[in-house]
């Protein structure tokens, strides 16, 4: 099995993420990570989707998402040049002093941005592959995580190729 980026662009209406989110449950496939938003294209949105799944089980997804009424295209980027990136948001324990100064200067080795400081915790906004989230998350679990959340995987093509509709 094996972790794969689709990237879906949707009619931008009610009920879509409902449609494309159903098709996965009724055939058995837990949804990794989805992200969702507006587009370059107008009335549209692209959903960006983890799934993991061999080779032949990620084909038939594709197919059930392309006979969703309001999908547009469907694109597995697993194996394609692609930027792939997620935002996390930490929120963890740093009393003053020590463990405060320690706090941000892991912050600081993973680019990590400090966005809030309060008297016994400070959020870290960082951004990246999910291998440097999850590097930064198992740092500061020393610390004492008090909240958590991630936005999931999303990605592009990398140069001038486009997943765009045929339209």
């Amino acid at each position: 099995m094996k972790a794969h980026t689709l990237s879906v662009l949707v009619e931008n209406r009610a009920g879509v993420l409902s449609r494309v989110a159903g098709m996965f449950s009724r055939r058995g496939f837990n949804i990794e990570s989805l992200a969702v938003g507006t587009c370059e294209e107008p009335n549209m949105s692209r959903i960006t989707i983890v799934v993991l799944g061999d080779d032949a089980q990620i084909e038939q997804v594709m197919k059930q998402l392309n006979k969703l009424i309001d999908v547009i295209k469907v694109s597995d980027l697993t194996y394609r040049e692609s930027v792939e990136r997620e935002l996390a948001m930490i929120k963890v324990t740093a009393e003053p002093g020590t463990s405060r100064a320690e706090v941000m200067q892991i912050a600081d080795i993973f680019r990590a941005q400090i966005i809030d400081v309060g008297s016994k915790s400070v959020v870290l906004q960082v951004a990246g592959d999910t291998k440097k989230i999850d590097a930064l998350e198992n740092l500061l679990r020393q610390y004492g995580i008090k909240e958590l959340v991630r936005t999931g995987k999303i990605a592009i093509l990398r140069g001038a190729k486009t997943v765009k509709s045929s339209k």
